[in-house]
């Protein structure tokens, strides 16, 4: 959920900067804490012993086609 979060934080930052300056910095540290967030999910998913789901692209574009 905080990845979520963050990503839509980032996502308004992005939008805000095509309107005004930001500083690129915030993008930056939004999108590497978004990283972080992802990562640690996953360690914490490791360490819970639960199991490991792969983001397949592939199989992603084919539930998404009409």
């Amino acid at each position: 959920m905080a990845r979520t979060v963050c990503r839509r934080a980032e996502r308004t930052a992005v939008a805000l900067a095509a309107e005004t300056e930001v500083d690129p910095l915030v993008l930056r540290y939004l999108n590497r804490l978004s990283d972080a967030l992802f990562v640690w999910s996953r360690w914490a998913s490791h360490a819970e012993g639960a199991p490991e789901i792969l983001w397949d692209p592939n199989d992603a574009a084919i539930k998404d086609s009409p």
